[in-house]
């Protein structure tokens, strides 16, 4: 935003105040880079199954013990040990290769 401002700002005010200004955002574009590189540096990217574990989904087959189940738009194969039908709503607590460790809510 500061980049561009700045080569407006080259463009369209008189001289000398355009370089001064332009000069100006640009030390204010530097700062914004620093400023979202330190934001952003300690994060951690989150992806993959793993992230599905906590998350409530809908079962789509009935898991007796082995059945499908839809979380976030996809449809995913899932265990649920006590059993769940069509329907209901379930959790998911584990992960077991592509398969979902669910449980009733």
């Amino acid at each position: 935003m500061f980049l561009l401002l700045a080569i407006v700002l080259l463009i369209f005010v008189p001289s000398p105040w355009n370089v001064v200004s332009a000069t100006v955002c640009l030390v204010l574009f530097c700062g914004e880079l620093f400023f979202w590189n330190r934001t952003m540096r300690g994060r951690r990217k989150v992806v993959g199954a793993q992230t599905l574990v906590g998350k409530e989904a809908e079962v789509l087959a009935p898991c007796r013990p082995i059945g499908q189940v839809r979380i976030g738009g996809e449809i995913w194969q899932a265990r649920c040990e006590t059993g769940a039908d069509t329907g209901e709503t379930v959790r998911v607590v584990g992960l077991n290769g592509l398969t979902l460790l669910v449980e009733r809510v």
